[in-house]
C-alpha cells in the first residue's frame, strides 16, 4: 500500500509538472502573438479593424479639390486623408533663407496611376517619372507654404 501511495504521488506530480508546462507554453504563443500584432503589424489587427489597418485598405480619395488647398496633392487634385503623405524631395537653401526647391512626385492615388496627374501651371498630363518643381517656404510655428513654379516640361531644364 505504501508503493502504491508513492507511486500515485510521484503521477500526481509528473501530472502537476506537465500542466504547468503546458499553461506557460499557451501564455508565451499568446505574448508573441500579441507582440508580433502590436509592433510588426503582419495583417491580423489586435484591436478590431480600426486605426492604420483601415486607412491603408482604402484605396479612394475622399473627394476632389482644388490644388492649393491644405491637405490636397498638388499633382491630381486628391483630398488626402489624415496620415497621407505627398512623396517629395526638399533640397537645401542655396542662399541660407527660409525658402527652399522641392520636387513632388505625387500621392499614393497618382503615383499607383489611380489618378490623372496633371501640371497646376501648364496643364500637360504628366508621365510617371515626371515631377513639379516648387518652392517650399518654411515658417516658424505655422505650417510651411508650398508654390508650385511647374513640372518638368514648362519649368524643366531650358535650352540655349
Amino acid at each position: 500500500m505504501k508503493y502504491s501511495a508513492r507511486l500515485r504521488s510521484r503521477q500526481d506530480r509528473g501530472m502537476k509538472q506537465i500542466f504547468e508546462v503546458l499553461v506557460f507554453v499557451l501564455i508565451g504563443v499568446a505574448l508573441l502573438w500579441f507582440g508580433f500584432t502590436l509592433f510588426f503589424s503582419i495583417g491580423i489587427p489586435a484591436w478590431g479593424d480600426s486605426g492604420r489597418f483601415s486607412r491603408q485598405r482604402r484605396r479612394k480619395p475622399r473627394a476632389e479639390s482644388f490644388p492649393g488647398e491644405p491637405q490636397t496633392c498638388p499633382v491630381c487634385s486628391a483630398k488626402l486623408i489624415e496620415g497621407e503623405l505627398v512623396k517629395s524631395l526638399a533640397f537645401p537653401s542655396m542662399n541660407g533663407g527660409k525658402d527652399r526647391f522641392m520636387h513632388i512626385k505625387g500621392c499614393i492615388y497618382c503615383l499607383h496611376g489611380d489618378r490623372e496627374r496633371i501640371c497646376p501651371v501648364c496643364g500637360a498630363n504628366l508621365k510617371d517619372d515626371e515631377i513639379l518643381i516648387s518652392r517650399l517656404f518654411e515658417h516658424l510655428g505655422r505650417r510651411s507654404h508650398v508654390h508650385v513654379i511647374g513640372c518638368s516640361r514648362c519649368r524643366g531644364p531650358h535650352k540655349h
